[in-house]
């Protein structure tokens, strides 16, 4: 049940987003009962306060934005974070040229 209670909360969280309207605990769970959908009394609390400290339009266009890795070295202290990313890269390019080189040892097997 809490994740249907949460992709409402999204979808009311997106459509008062669309139409400019504040975004709000009360007005999200109007749109969700007007939708039918029984939510926990926290979910629109939950997300108007999510609204309040975040853009929502940049959640909708970094969604399937990651990174994968490079999420741990950004949690970092410092500035050791901005190097940490700098050298993954690197040492993966390394590598592979390693691998590259043991290619051609000077024999076949079919020779």
């Amino acid at each position: 049940m809490s994740s249907f209670s949460e992709i409402a909360c999204s979808y009311a969280v997106m459509i008062l987003h669309d139409e400019g309207i504040p975004v709000t605990a009360e007005k999200i769970s109007t749109i969700v009962k007007s939708a039918n959908v029984d939510v926990e009394s926290y979910w629109p609390s939950l997300f108007a306060k999510l609204a309040s400290t975040r853009d929502i339009g940049d959640l909708i266009t970094n969604a399937g934005a990651g990174g994968g890795g490079a999420a741990a070295a950004v949690a970092a202290p410092g500035g050791a974070a901005p190097a940490a990313v700098a050298a993954a890269p690197a040492e993966e390019k390394k590598e592979e040229a390693k691998e590259e080189s043991d290619d051609d040892m000077g024999f076949s097997l079919f020779d």
